[in-house]
């Protein structure tokens, strides 16, 4: 493997500083493993609306094109959001990414390792082992997408909004393949989540993912399960789950109750993946930590950057074929936990340091 080419987009709030913590930890890796690391920063969200009028410029899309992955920040804050919605920070920044590199299946971890059981607001004996389980969200179909999608205002005085919810079967079968993997990788169960008592796209969605997962991976334990019910049993036993595999809206809303009962999202990442191969025949992504931009504590230090280092591990993992790299840095980031070093939003009112002294105790046990 050659140079590393890596589009970092910082973002607003807390971004650049918990980027400039996983940089550091990206640099330190590939100094240690002979790779060349070149990275080409640019503006996006609301940092890019101040500077050049748009959340997305073409000069960060092009940014963007010319790597074999991007890691992105966080973007928005309270500045923005007195804007139209089609032109505030992350609706105008991340959904055309999303379409104009086909990133169609968004990886989602939910761990809460045991000793931060407290960080969840559910109950410690419900999960005295922490979390661990995977959401797997199909990112470019479905209400978000489909057209037509208008208001309009009717013969009557009346006005009417309309979204249209549409899949393909083709697109359902992209993401199934994604939720397999992700399941063979961890413990072969499989759970779909859809409404197909009452949609029709659901109808398709559950008879598709039932119909490729038989063909092609036997080995999986389905099951099949109401978002409602999902929703529900999420917060009532997480650990039944070990993969969620579902569409864009239902993805959207229990990714963010996973990330929820998972404490702080200080600590999440994720990946989006997509149709296209970088230099190296592995999918482009773009890799983000879960959380927003914190706009409270923007520039004061505090922030957790292990969420955007845990992304920087999946970028290296799924964009470059580092398992090994990945590896190393999960774990840096857990011993470095578990051993006591925590921001303030993971320490239950003990002692906590701060962003970049979280960063170079994660440094300091990579060696």
């Amino acid at each position: 493997m050659d140079t590393l080419k890596i589009a970092v987009l910082p973002g607003d709030g807390i971004g650049p500083e918990v980027m400039a913590v996983a940089l550091k930890i990206l640099g330190r890796m590939a100094a240690k493993n002979g790779l060349a690391l070149e990275t080409a920063e640019a503006d996006v969200g609301g940092i890019a609306i101040d500077r050049h009028g748009k959340a997305l410029p073409e000069a960060s899309l092009e940014t963007c094109s010319a790597a074999d992955a991007i890691l992105f920040g966080s973007v928005g804050g309270p500045k923005w959001e007195s804007l139209p919605p089609k032109e505030q920070p992350e609706r105008a920044s991340l959904l055309p990414l999303r379409k104009h590199f086909s990133l169609f299946a968004n990886i989602r971890p939910g761990l809460l390792y045991p000793q931060l059981v407290d960080a969840s607001p559910l109950k410690s004996e419900r999960i005295p082992e922490g979390i661990d389980m995977v959401c797997i969200r199909e990112l470019t179909g479905g209400i978000y997408f489909g057209q037509p999608k208008e208001t309009t205002t009717l013969p009557d005085g009346d006005v009417q909004a309309l979204d249209t919810m549409v899949y393909r079967k083709s697109e359902i079968e992209r993401i199934t393949e994604v939720g397999i993997r992700t399941a063979r990788a961890r413990g072969k169960r499989l759970c779909s989540v859809d409404k197909a008592n009452v949609l029709e796209t659901s109808v398709l969605w559950r008879k598709t993912v039932t119909d490729y997962v038989k063909a092609n991976a036997p080995e999986i334990e389905l099951t099949h399960m109401y978002v409602d019910n999902a929703a529900m049993q999420l917060a009532r036993d997480p650990n039944q789950f070990d993969v969620l595999l579902t569409e864009n809206m239902f993805g959207d809303i229990l990714s963010d109750e996973m990330a929820v009962i998972c404490g702080s999202l200080g600590m999440l990442s994720s990946a989006s993946l997509g149709l296209t191969h970088n230099r190296f025949d592995l999918p482009y992504g773009l890799y983000e930590p879960a959380g927003g931009t914190a706009p409270d504590i923007a520039g004061k230090g505090l922030a957790n950057p292990c969420a955007q280092i845990l992304s920087a591990a999946m970028m290296l993992r799924f964009s470059f074929g580092r398992n090994d790299l990945a590896d190393q840095i999960e774990k840096a980031v857990r011993d470095t936990v578990t051993a006591g070093t925590r921001t303030g939003d993971i320490a239950f009112g003990g002692k906590s340091v701060g962003t970049e002294e979280m960063g170079e105790a994660i440094l300091q046990r990579l060696g």
